[in-house]
């Protein structure tokens, strides 16, 4: 029983895929409502607390015999605004948001099943509808991220090369004078593990370009595929908003703080490797006192809010693929309509068009092909003609 412990499990399994499936399900649904609940007036830790207790509860229904089957938030809730690129989720005593008319929007979680993980991010523009159309850059960064995400669906197949997926991104930014955020990491998903050791980069500096590995994507690997596209230069910087979400790392260390000790033991028992918000705990103070230990001896990492300069807009799109022998399988992501979105700019380099062209899973029956082809088809030639 012991070996079959060390082995690691991957969507070869059938009771594994179904268990990546369920958890894609329960995202995709709370996606939904948490994306019904970003409405001008709300706040955003509002809608974080209520897409973090949704996880928590829908995550609790499934495999209730099996009481040793750990389950629950893969990736706390974000709500992250405007220029905000990532990780907004603020605790009680830090201070909130308010969103207004016109906000480009990102949320972005995930929940797990007995560590199987599916994460989600989604980006939506408040007040946008088929009578008030997006347009300007906030037209162009959102288009920029859904067509590159698409491209990157497209060319997550066993045999291609990580960069193949980095060059894509960069390209369909391009297009609509958008860049890339810097540096910003997709990794392959474990069980247990949201930062597996392959990785895709985007945009990757000169000192990135030198140090990154290239990696050949395999069958039966699972990624999270995360899209983060600027109106600006396309760096992160850390602003005041201090940091919120954690995960624990596998280095050791003999903490000597009462505080830091208890916290650490919390952590561990709660939420083991996943990421988690400092708001989970019962006490917010202690655990604000606690992680500062854990943190400096590198028992724990901080995932940093980050932002591009003020007055650019930053959207994203993350989903889930398991690369399964017949073909790439997205688990996570909603429905996108190009049409509330009005952009002067177009994809126009005919290699990028052939591959969003492509059916997103080859093996698809004929009629889906069709409809993909039509769907990123149309608004390019419309483009293209004005």
């Amino acid at each position: 029983m012991a070996d079959d412990k060390n082995v690691e499990k991957t969507i070869a399994e059938d009771l594994v895929v179904t268990k990546y499936k369920m958890a894609g399900e329960i995202v995709n649904r709370i996606l939904k409502q948490v994306l019904e609940k970003c409405a001008v007036g709300s706040s955003v830790r509002e809608i974080c607390e209520f897409g973090d207790q949704l996880i928590t509860d829908e995550t609790s229904k499934v495999f209730k015999k099996e009481k040793e089957l750990k389950k629950g938030i893969a990736f706390p809730t974000c709500v992250s605004v405007n220029n905000c690129i990532c990780h907004f989720s603020p605790i009680a005593s830090e201070p909130d948001y308010v969103l207004k008319e016109g906000d480009v929007v990102k949320v972005d979680l995930g929940a797990h099943i007995d560590g199987f993980i599916a994460v989600v991010a989604h980006t939506i523009i408040l007040g946008v509808s088929g009578e008030n159309k997006a347009t300007a850059r906030k037209a162009d960064v959102i288009l920029a991220a859904h067509y590159a995400s698409e491209a990157a669906l497209r060319l997550l197949k066993p045999g291609n090369e990580t960069y193949t997926i980095t060059d894509a991104v960069q390209r369909v930014a391009e297009s609509f004078n958008c860049k890339p955020v810097e540096g910003m990491l997709s990794h392959q998903l474990k069980q247990f593990k949201i930062d597996g050791e392959k990785t895709i980069i985007q945009n990757p500096n000169e000192a990135q370009k030198k140090e990154h590995e290239k990696f050949e994507l395999d069958k039966h690997e699972v990624y999270a595929m995360d899209v983060l596209i600027s109106t600006g230069e396309g760096v992160g910087k850390e602003g005041d908003s201090r940091v919120s979400i954690y995960k624990k790392t596998e280095e050791t260390y003999q903490l000597k703080l009462k505080a830091s000790r208890m916290f650490y033991t919390e952590v561990r028992s709660k939420h083991g490797s996943m990421p988690f918000n400092l708001r989970g705990f019962q006490d917010e103070t202690k655990a604000k006192m606690g992680v500062v230990e854990c943190v400096k001896n590198k028992l724990i990492e901080p995932f940093q809010v980050l932002y591009e300069k003020s007055g650019e807009f930053v959207a994203h799109f993350k989903f889930t693929v398991l690369l399964m022998p017949n073909g790439p399988h997205k688990i996570t992501g909603l429905p996108f309509d190009p049409e509330l979105y009005k952009s002067e700019h177009s994809i126009s380099d005919p290699q990028l068009q052939t591959i969003l062209r492509s059916s997103a899973n080859p093996k698809a029956a004929k009629k889906k092909k069709k409809k993909t082809e039509g769907e990123v088809d149309q608004p390019m030639e419309v483009e293209a003609v004005a």
